[in-house]
C-alpha cells in the first residue's frame, strides 16, 4: 500500500490533478510513523479521537475534513481560488509530517512546522506545482500553531500567520485540536459524514 493511499478521500476533496499529484508524492515521503502515533501523548491538547494508534492520522484528515466544509460554504469559498484552496488542504494533509522529526524523535519537536516547511522546499522540483505554490505550501505550514510560537523554554521559535491563508490553515488546525468538536472515524480512520 502506498502511504498517500491513507488519504484517498481527502485526495479528492482536490479539483487540480497536478495538486493531487503533488499531495500523493508529498504523503508517500512522509517517516512511517506519522501514520502510526498518537497526535498527543498526554492527551492534553486533542480529542480523544486523535489518541492512541493513528491518532495524527485522524487529527491530520479532520483538519482537511475542516478545511474542506469551510470551503465548501459559500460565504468562505468566493474569497479563494480553486488553486488556493486545494494548497490549503494539501498543507494540512502536511502540516504534522514532522511531528517528531526526521529521524523520529521520542517527543514532538517545537520547530516541527518549519521543518515540514524546509521539507516540502526540498522536495520543490519534484512536485510539479506552479510558481510560488511550493512557497505558498511552506509559508501556510510553518505558521500552522497560530499564537504558540515560543517553545518550552520561552524561546521565540515560530512565526504567527499573518495571511488569510495562513490563518485559514492555522484555524482548521486549532479545531481539528478542540476536545469540544468531535468527528467520528470508521475503522480505515476515515471521517464518517
Amino acid at each position: 500500500m502506498e502511504k498517500y493511499e491513507y488519504f484517498e478521500n481527502e485526495i479528492n476533496y482536490l479539483k487540480n490533478n497536478d495538486i493531487k499529484n503533488a499531495m500523493k508524492y508529498m504523503l508517500n515521503q512522509l517517516p512511517d510513523y506519522f501514520f502510526h502515533v498518537p497526535a498527543s501523548s498526554t492527551g492534553k491538547y486533542h480529542p480523544k479521537y486523535a489518541l492512541g494508534d493513528g491518532g495524527l492520522l485522524r487529527h491530520t484528515k479532520a483538519a482537511c475534513r475542516i478545511a474542506y466544509e469551510l470551503l465548501s460554504d459559500p460565504s468562505i469559498e468566493d474569497h479563494y481560488s480553486e488553486r488556493e484552496k486545494d494548497l490549503m488542504i494539501m498543507a494540512l494533509s502536511l502540516h504534522d509530517g514532522l511531528k517528531l522529526g526526521n529521524p523520529e524523535e521520542r517527543y514532538t519537536r517545537f520547530d516541527h512546522p518549519i521543518l515540514m516547511a524546509n521539507f516540502v522546499m526540498e522536495n520543490k522540483d519534484k512536485l510539479g506545482l506552479k510558481e510560488g505554490e511550493a512557497e505558498f505550501l511552506r509559508d501556510v505550514i510553518k505558521t500552522h500553531m497560530g499564537p504558540w510560537t515560543k517553545d518550552y523554554n520561552g524561546n521565540e521559535v515560530l512565526e504567527k500567520p499573518k495571511t488569510k491563508f495562513q490563518n485559514f490553515v492555522h484555524m482548521c488546525d486549532y479545531l481539528a485540536s478542540r476536545k469540544s468538536i468531535l468527528l467520528e472515524f470508521d475503522s480505515n480512520n476515515n471521517v464518517i459524514y
